[in-house]
This record gives C-alpha cells, sequence and structure tokens, in this order.
C-alpha cells in the first residue's frame, strides 16, 4: 500500500515540474501592454512644451512597439531606439534628438533627450489690446485678465527660438482654460514674434449677447426731481458706457459697474455740498435699464402741484390749484424744521407756514406748524403704509376742523389722494416735480 502512495507521489512531482518546464519560456516572453515616454533636456524645457513633446515620443513609440513581444523588443532595441531617433528628429525643431533609450517591460518606457538649439527666448513680455470697451469697461477687463501673462511664459521662456511653433496649440489650449476661467465673456487672439525678448501681442473682444440699449432714470424724494436734470447729461455718458458690454459681464462685474454710476453724481459739487447719496439699481439684458435715486439725509426739499377735483369751496376761497414748495432741513434723523410757500396762480397769491416734525417711529411723524400769513397753528401725523400709500390727518385750530387723507402714488410724478373733512370730501391729483 505504501508502496503505491509513493509512487502516486513521485508522479504527481514529474507532471508538475514538466508543465512548468514548457510553460516558463511562454510565460517569460510577455508583450508590451502600455508605453509610456519622458522627455528631457540638457535645459529646462517649458513644462506644457514638454508634456507635447512626450505625447509625440509615445505616439511614435506606440505606433512601433505595441503589442510586440519583449523577447522580439529586446532583439531589435538598438534598431528601434533608432527608429524613433530618426522619427522625432525630423519632426522636431528647435531641439536635436541626442539620446533615445528603451527600457523593455510590459510596461515599455522610452527615454528621449534633447539637446536645445542656442538661440533660446529670454523672456516673455504680453501686449494687451482690448477692442471695443471705454476705458473704464477695459480697467475692469485688464483685471480679470491679470496672470494671463504666466500663460505665455510658462511655454516660451528658455524655448529655442526655432521651437515657437510647437507652442501655437498648447498656447491656444492653456489660453483658452485662462480665459473660460477668468474672463469667459471674451474671446482671445494672440500672435507671437519668437526673438530673444518675445513680444506676444493678445487680442480680447467680446462675445454676444452685448448691451444694445440703456434707458436712464432719474429719481428723489428730498429734492426736486427737476433740479436733477442738470445732472442728466453726466450720467448719459455713464451709463452709455455699458453699450457693447457683454452682457455676462455686466452681470459678473454688477456692483462695479453701480459703483462707478453712483460716483460719478456723488462726486459733483453740489452733490457733495448737500451730502447727496446715490443708490443705482440696473435691470440686466440687452435693453439695460438704470435707475438712479440720489437723496440727502441733510435736507428735505420737495416741489408739489395739486389740482382738486369737486371740492366746494368756502365763499371767497379759490384752492383747486395751488403748488407747495417744501424747504426742510433736518435738525437731527429724527427732527425737521421746515418752511413751506403754497402759490395759488388763480389769484395770485402765496402763503407761509413753518413748523417742526418729529418722527415718532420708523414710519410715523408728528407734525406741528405755523401759518404765518393767517397767523394760526395746525397739526398733523402722517403714516407711511408701504412703498405706495400714505395715511395723514390734520388738524386745524383756527376753526376746529379735522382732515384725512389717503394717498396712492401711481409713479413717482404722480399721486392721487383721497381727502375728507367734516363738510365734504374730494379727490386730490398731486404732481411731484
Amino acid at each position: 500500500m505504501l508502496y503505491w502512495i509513493g509512487k502516486r507521489r513521485v508522479l504527481c512531482s514529474l507532471i508538475f515540474w514538466s508543465v512548468l518546464f514548457f510553460t516558463c519560456p511562454v510565460l517569460a516572453a510577455g508583450h508590451v501592454d502600455e508605453v509610456a515616454a519622458e522627455v528631457d533636456s540638457s535645459a529646462p524645457i517649458p513644462a506644457l512644451v514638454q508634456g507635447r513633446m512626450q505625447m509625440s515620443v509615445q505616439a511614435i513609440a506606440e505606433q512601433l512597439l505595441s503589442g510586440r513581444s519583449l523577447s522580439d523588443l529586446t532583439a531589435h532595441q538598438a534598431q528601434d531606439e533608432a527608429t524613433i531617433h530618426e522619427v522625432f528628429d525630423k519632426v522636431l525643431v528647435g531641439y536635436s534628438v541626442q539620446q533615445v533609450e528603451i527600457v523593455p517591460g510590459e510596461r515599455t518606457v522610452v527615454h528621449v533627450r534633447l539637446l536645445p538649439w542656442r538661440d533660446v527666448i529670454r523672456q516673455t513680455r504680453v501686449d494687451i489690446s482690448v477692442e471695443g470697451m471705454p476705458p473704464e469697461v477695459e480697467a475692469l477687463v485688464r483685471k480679470d485678465l491679470q496672470g494671463v501673462d504666466e500663460v505665455f511664459r510658462q511655454s516660451l521662456d528658455g524655448l529655442p527660438l526655432a521651437a515657437a511653433d510647437w507652442t501655437n496649440g498648447v498656447l491656444k489650449h492653456s489660453l483658452n482654460d485662462f480665459m473660460e476661467q477668468h474672463l469667459p465673456e471674451f474671446r482671445a487672439d494672440f500672435d507671437v514674434d519668437p526673438e530673444r525678448d518675445t513680444v506676444v501681442r493678445l487680442v480680447v473682444y467680446p462675445r454676444l449677447p452685448v448691451v444694445r440699449t440703456v434707458d436712464l432714470n432719474m429719481r428723489s424724494s428730498t429734492v426736486p426731481n427737476f433740479t436733477l436734470l442738470n445732472h442728466r447729461e453726466l450720467m448719459q455718458e455713464k451709463a452709455d458706457l455699458l453699450i457693447g458690454v457683454p452682457v455676462a459681464f455686466l452681470a459678473r462685474h454688477e456692483e462695479a459697474f453701480r459703483q462707478m454710476l453712483e460716483q460719478a453724481l456723488d462726486s459733483t459739487a453740489d452733490f457733495r455740498a448737500y451730502a447727496m447719496h446715490t443708490q443705482v439699481g440696473i435691470t440686466i439684458g440687452e435693453n439695460v435699464t438704470l435707475m438712479s435715486r440720489s437723496d440727502t439725509t441733510r435736507y428735505r426739499w420737495r416741489l408739489e402741484g395739486w389740482a382738486d377735483v369737486h371740492h366746494d369751496q368756502k365763499a371767497g376761497q379759490n384752492k383747486d390749484i395751488r403748488f407747495r414748495m417744501h424747504m426742510g432741513q433736518m435738525l437731527s434723523p429724527t427732527d425737521e424744521f421746515f418752511i413751506f410757500s403754497d402759490f395759488y396762480p388763480q389769484d395770485i397769491r402765496w402763503e407761509w407756514s413753518a413748523g417742526i416734525r418729529h418722527r415718532v417711529l420708523m414710519p410715523l411723524w408728528l407734525e406741528i406748524r405755523y401759518d404765518m400769513t393767517h397767523q394760526r397753528f395746525a397739526a398733523g401725523l402722517s403714516d407711511q403704509l408701504g412703498r405706495r400709500w400714505q395715511l395723514r390727518y390734520e388738524y386745524r385750530w383756527f376753526d376746529q376742523q379735522a382732515e384725512f387723507g389717503l394717498r396712492y402714488k401711481m409713479h413717482d410724478f404722480l399721486s392721487l389722494e383721497y381727502v375728507r373733512d367734516k363738510e365734504d370730501s374730494w379727490l386730490r391729483f398731486i404732481g411731484d416735480f
């Protein structure tokens, strides 16, 4: 029994070593599954150019080496190195191939060492031109382009002059990546004059869609709107700078454009004197709408025209139409001293009053005034009910008359008020000048 067990072990051992012996040559032979390329030089090669060279060498080597057995590659290694040397040396400009070395393996590596030609680019300067943009917009474009010179320096500095053509594709790809990240609303083209001191001419120009029209509106709640007409020409000139600007660029730099427009008004002499502050709202699109609101915390000046409809007047009075000029100065954020004048054009008559207003709550104001023409007092309350509605109450001691008014602001220049006292009710149209 033991004899047969011993014979089986010997037989199994012989079969195992026989299979291993006959299959080892096949396993040892192997094949080239992957080809990698490494390119270097006696002088530094710009990284992007080096990457493109390695891709070219890899493409050549893959055609020659992929799929071949390692034994065949080893047998013809010198011939393959000479072939790669010859082919790459013919397509390469600005460098000479000094040495090619193949390291066989399933991942075969091809080492190529280059010798640069003598004349190289020492430094690169980028001249930028921005087409079609005014200086204020161009300044923002150039700010976004900061760092674009490094795109060219990384590919050109240290490169042989004759090898500059190698960079065109690399530079275009790198520049497009930079523009997409930093200035996607513009396109860029460039021209390179390879010299020892190389100059790159970079031109950027806007992409569509761009701003085609600008509608400007100027308003104020604290000074008469007609006083802003003196500055409309200046504001329109600044607003027209937006024409031709890419819509997406305007949206991305909305805050910068808003500050530019606000400072254009606030820096004028009379705006500084009256402590005026401007806020600009921008509705962005191909047709832009600008709304500037300029107000002061120091004064309250208003000019209104009143027209009463179906109001029964007392005998001898003609007050259906009047103009009221309100001139006030803020003594504090909650207190105002004011004088206002009512002019009645029907009989060329003026009435003058003076008083003080105090803000009790944020929207609620208490007012006491003295009619200097008729020498009598009156008091009132006004409450701002949202952006368009206002409720007011007035009491006059001389005739013990109370008056209520509910005003609706139809737009910035016209309001409609329903007025009621103990004797009558009527409508009043109020124009805001």
